[in-house]
């Protein structure tokens, strides 16, 4: 008896857990501090969740040093950091150990100029690729709540939608959640979209 229970309970947890909204919750701990925490809803990054926040990417790796390989799962309770500690990081310049492991674009730039180069050329054709696979590499495409080049959430966009801020929105994206447009090129031929 007791084992049916549990097993109702869990899988209405999992119901519960895969019907979320694509948003993270807010919540402020009750301690001396005032922390404050996101609840990571389904199809949030890390990127996202610092562009919603305006945090600097750093500084929210920094605050959630259990996050590996930027890996982040439904039901997770990351720390916002506080505005100093953002600032702070964003004025660091050095990279962390967790994120040379999963940026292949550091491990380029520890490699000779002529090597760097071709990954650059690569990079951009993966980049290429995936423009006109999104919106035949129309800046003005719109489909719903994606717009752009890359069909980049207007969210993210933050209302401005020239080709410049695009570019930069959509690097951001690519490098914080695959690590270089070769890895998300990889990632949407297997899954049709990035």
């Amino acid at each position: 008896m007791k084992s049916i229970l549990f097993a109702t309970v869990a899988a209405a947890g999992l119901f519960i857990a895969s019907g979320t909204a694509a948003n993270a919750d807010q919540n402020t701990n009750s301690n001396s501090q005032q922390t404050q925490t996101v609840t990571v809803k389904f199809g949030d990054s890390l990127w996202s969740l610092s562009q919603n926040h305006n945090v600097s990417l750093d500084a929210l790796k920094q605050a959630n040093q259990n996050v590996s390989n930027d890996t982040i799962y439904v039901g997770e309770k990351l720390v916002l950091p506080s505005t100093a500690q953002s600032a702070s990081a964003s004025d660091n310049v050095q990279v962390q150990p967790q994120q040379a492991q999963s940026s292949q674009q550091t491990t380029n730039q520890t490699q000779s100029t002529n090597s760097s180069t071709n990954s650059s050329s690569s990079s951009n054709s993966a980049k290429d690729w995936i423009a006109s696979h999104e919106s035949s590499g129309s800046y003005g495409a719109s489909n719903g709540q994606y717009y752009g080049k890359y069909q980049i959430s207007k969210a993210s966009l933050n209302g401005d939608y020239s080709a410049a801020n695009q570019e930069r929105t959509a690097d951001q994206y690519v490098q914080s959640r695959y690590g270089s447009w070769d890895n998300a090129k990889s990632f949407w031929q297997q899954n049709g979209w990035y």
